[in-house]
């Protein structure tokens, strides 16, 4: 017996740092590898060597400057839209008791898990040019084509993503109002207050932290957002994961497609760091 215990004192323990070398090694080979073959490329012109020429060339032109307009203005617009959404929506499944509002609760979870497309694809096989609702309009009246031709525009990519990115709202949100005391809203109640100031006074700024969370990851979703713009065909609209898309694909230009995709790196990072700081102070 002593000498087996001897035997496993004697064996060399395995330091804890080493446990984390297999998967530091898995990530660096599949993801960072990959990642730094993107900012060398990025410094090195089709003319050779290495220089900030690509930089220079792609950060002042116009397609650069225009597609990162777009991104902003569409993930901004997107997040606020889902934000508003989310919250009323999310406010009408936790306080108004409605048969099947628990089902409503839980199919938010699921749809979580929906890829892009597959939303975008149904809004063009209800609002598309021979969609259902266009479809319907031509049978009543008679004309050639109906009205709805706004997917194919920056308004369908806005409506296709707040409809996408609405239960990411309502997800943290749901989770904030289940822990808000009923008890306060009876009171409030029973003292004369009316629900949009039940909403203001009591609700709102319990909700705010999950809103903060919320919000900051839909907005990192949106800017690098490439399906949902994809797949509308939205003529016009070039985001900078499209932008990346049509200089690699379409003008095999691979040291612009970097430098776009290095940039929209740094821009989700950052937007990242401030979803952990704010879902941190929120509890999220």
């Amino acid at each position: 017996m002593s000498s087996a215990m001897a035997a496993t004192r004697s064996r060399p323990r395995i330091p804890t740092w080493a446990w984390a070398l297999p998967p530091v090694a898995v990530l660096g080979l599949v993801f960072l590898y990959p990642l730094a073959l993107v900012v060398q490329q990025s410094f090195q012109p089709d003319t050779g060597g290495t220089s900030l020429q690509p930089y220079a060339d792609v950060l002042a032109s116009p397609s650069f400057l225009e597609a990162l307009r777009t991104t902003v203005w569409i993930a901004v617009a997107a997040t606020v839209g889902a934000l508003v959404l989310g919250f009323v929506l999310a406010l009408v499944i936790a306080f108004v008791p409605f048969p099947g509002g628990k089902a409503v609760a839980r199919f938010i979870d699921v749809f979580l898990s929906f890829p892009s497309f597959l939303i975008t694809l149904a809004l063009l096989f209800i609002y598309g040019t021979v969609g259902m609702a266009n479809g319907l309009w031509t049978d009543v009246t008679g004309v050639a084509e109906g009205p709805f031709q706004f997917l194919a525009t920056p308004w369908g990519v806005l409506l296709a993503e707040i409809t996408y990115f609405t239960p990411f709202v309502m997800r943290p949100l749901l989770a904030a109002f289940s822990g808000i005391d009923t008890a306060q809203l009876e009171v409030a109640s029973s003292l004369g207050a009316r629900p949009a100031r039940i909403v203001r006074r009591v609700i709102l700024p319990e909700a705010l932290p999950a809103l903060a969370a919320g919000g900051s990851l839909v907005l990192v979703l949106c800017l690098n957002e490439f399906g949902i713009v994809l797949f509308t065909g939205a003529k016009g609209v070039t985001t900078l994961p499209m932008l990346v898309y049509s200089k690699a694909i379409l003008e095999s230009d691979y040291p612009g497609a970097c430098v776009v995709a290095v940039v929209n790196v740094l821009v989700s990072v950052g937007l990242y760091g401030l979803y952990r700081v704010v879902s941190r102070r929120a509890g999220a």
